[in-house]
């Protein structure tokens, strides 16, 4: 059974986020969707471990330094809350290789928001190009369908 734990990683060069199209995994929750990298916690990691490994493993490249960004807390149609630790980091070393679950593609932070993304991705992408502090979000989804996202003691979603 996989950890209800996760990382995500928004690499950034150039003006630029890395973002990977999954296209390649079967049964992937994610199917069609751009997305940053990352992944589960495997037995006892820290979240700092996994966001490490998990670049790593999709990317080639390896983090040396990164931050905190985010708590993102998902529910979905009466499945397991899944918690994940929103990370950017912008320094970085190593060679990209290709990834099994998609296509890794360099992709310009204005154009993002044209990709196939969730829709409370959207949400905190946005929290991350204003620069904020630290937050902690939640978004329910009922299938692909956001139907509340909170943040701050706020509807988001009420606000638009």
């Amino acid at each position: 059974m996989k950890s209800n734990l996760t990382t995500l990683c928004y690499l950034e060069k150039d003006g630029c986020y890395l973002m990977l199209h999954r296209v390649s995994k079967k049964n992937d929750i994610n199917k069609d969707k751009w997305i940053g990298v990352g992944g589960h916690f495997e037995q006892d990691e820290s979240p700092e471990e996994c966001l490490l490994r998990e670049v790593k493993e999709e990317t080639g490249l390896t983090l040396n330094s990164w931050r905190f960004r985010g708590l993102i807390t998902f529910q979905a149609d009466g499945g397991p809350t899944e918690y994940m630790c929103l990370y950017t980091s912008e320094d970085f070393s190593g060679e990209l290789k290709s990834c099994d679950e998609g296509i890794l593609e360099w992709v310009k932070k204005e154009d993002i928001y044209r990709l196939n993304l969730w829709e409370g991705d959207m949400l905190f992408l946005e929290r991350l190009a204003r620069e904020e502090p630290f937050f902690s979000m939640t978004l329910r989804y009922r299938q692909d369908k956001l139907i509340e996202a909170f943040a701050d003691g706020r509807n988001l979603l009420e606000e638009g």
